[in-house]
């Protein structure tokens, strides 16, 4: 996609989410464009999802417009400079865009319209305080996955070049590449854990740098002395949000005159002795907690463990929960160098490969449907779920729940192998599917690791293909959905069943 497509893309998106003066906010994760709104009303849905570029929406605690890896990163700059440039100028574009989509609205996809209203009455009976809550813990790692792609794809060819021998001047440069982020990742972490409470961003990176300087080995708390680095990712998300508490309680009664002296002043100074002689060792305890959990549960319940962490992932993809494990992947990052939960959890997009593949071949007569699946395989298989879940199994119903069962049998199989002494993880988050080979590692060697993943992937697409092929669908389902309708006649789907989160 060429730049100027870029702008076009974000050129129709802006009259349709009201316009530059609607807009609050502006950010992206790998997939989706999140939109601060002012005012919900001003948001034409369904011209937004008729757009060509426009894989889904999603309604959340920002307004959330589905775009795809790689189109995202390049939209969103293209998107923000349209609201900079707002104005006579940018409001003719605008309305100009505005003249171009109003035709493609009536293009618009039945099942796609199905999925996402489906997904916003969800998300609105599960706003509750706790998932609130990890939604706003999501927010804070979102941001550093690019980050963490990156340096956990260096450091395994890191790792190949150790092994093999090659390079070896080489090799302690890719170290310290691969290795920079992660021993300062405590710093963003407070830094944006400030931010998304409404603190002073700085101010909560400053208390999270404690938890790296190497000065602190000196100190002893709980008769024990500190480690750089002990508590990793928890303790620096717990000390910014104290200092953020402490932050607006100094504002309620520091005088202004000395405000600029005293309130960073007590913000770094009490979070920090608190951090150092309290939260450092309790989320090193923690932290070490998690990382014993997860071996203990794969080491000798790995099968089992697998099929309910892969048949229970893709409800969480649903609702935009699964960004909440960030944080524990994270920590078992720091833990042991990967995290065992990643490719469990990715085969839960392997069911969903398959079950949109069955569907393909279910529906020979529904073009309309057919075109969806093959312009989102690709995704799928690279392990973005977004597009085959919005607009192919969540409004179907039916092959919702059975690509959860291929995630289930692809999450055992992989399990199985944990379980047997053949554990392995991957070195970074992000990534899944196809796209999780280059971060796989394990004490068994790369060639174990790629062999039991590629086997948990080849099962999921087995399996989630299979359920759906002769489970997927009722004998009404297919007399209504394989047919060919045409531009005025959408197709008609089988109200969803919602699926069970437990």
């Amino acid at each position: 996609m060429a730049p100027d497509t870029h702008r076009a893309t974000a050129a129709a998106i802006l009259p349709l989410v009201g316009g530059p003066d609607n807009v609050t906010s502006i950010a992206h994760c790998m997939t989706r464009l999140r939109i601060g709104l002012r005012d919900r009303s001003l948001v034409r849905d369904e011209a937004l999802k008729a757009l060509p570029a426009v894989l889904g929406v999603v309604d959340d605690d920002t307004y959330q417009i589905v775009l795809g890896p790689g189109a995202v990163a390049r939209v969103t700059p293209a998107f923000e400079a349209l609201v900079r440039e707002a104005g006579p100028t940018g409001a003719q574009a605008t309305t100009a865009a505005t003249a171009a989509t109003a035709a493609t609205a009536a293009t618009a996809e039945d099942l796609r319209t199905r999925g996402t209203a489906l997904k916003e009455a969800r998300t609105a009976r599960n706003s509750t305080p706790v998932k609130l809550l990890l939604r706003r813990i999501a927010n804070i790692f979102v941001p550093l996955i690019p980050a963490l792609i990156g340096c956990g794809i260096i450091a395994g060819l890191n790792g190949l070049l150790t092994n093999s021998g090659l390079l070896p001047a080489v090799v302690p440069a890719l170290a310290a590449i691969a290795s920079g982020f992660m021993s300062l990742i405590a710093v963003f972490v407070g830094y944006n854990t400030a931010k998304e409470f409404g603190g002073t961003p700085v101010l909560g990176g400053a208390v999270a740098a404690i938890i790296v300087f190497p000065g602190v080995a000196k100190i002893e708390a709980f008769g024990h002395h500190l480690a750089p680095g002990q508590g990793g990712v928890l303790g620096a998300l717990a000390a910014a949000l104290l200092a953020v508490y402490v932050e607006k309680w100094c504002r309620t009664w520091v005088p202004q005159a000395v405000d600029n002296l005293v309130t960073p002043t007590l913000t770094v100074l009490l979070p920090g002795l608190v951090t150092l002689f309290g939260l450092m060792y309790v989320a090193g305890e923690v932290a070490q907690g998690i990382g014993w959990f997860a071996d203990r549960l794969l080491a000798t319940g790995g099968a089992f463990a697998g099929l309910v962490l892969g048949g229970l992932f893709l409800p969480l993809v649903m609702l935009g929960l699964h960004q909440a494990l960030i944080p524990i992947h994270t920590t078992l990052i720091e833990h042991s160098g990967y995290t065992v939960l990643l490719p469990i959890l990715a085969m839960a997009g392997a069911g969903q490969v398959g079950a949109a593949i069955a569907v393909y071949f279910r529906l020979p007569r529904n073009r309309s449907l057919r075109t969806t699946i093959k312009s989102a395989l690709p995704a799928g298989f690279l392990g973005v779920g977004e597009p085959l879940i919005y607009g192919v199994s969540l409004p179907l119903g039916r092959p919702f729940v059975t690509a959860c069962v291929g995630g289930a049998a692809g999450g055992a199989f992989v399990g199985l192998f944990n379980q047997l002494g053949a554990g392995f993880g991957s070195t970074a988050i992000g990534p899944s599917g196809w796209a999780l080979f280059p971060l796989l590692a394990g004490p068994s060697g790369l060639g174990t690791a790629v062999a039991v993943y590629a086997g948990g992937l080849a099962v999921g697409y087995a399996v989630g293909f299979a359920a759906t092929y002769f489970f997927g669908f009722t004998p009404q389902m297919l007399a209504d959905l394989d047919t060919d309708p045409g531009p005025d006649t959408p197709p008609a789907a089988e109200p969803a069943q919602e699926p069970a989160l437990a």
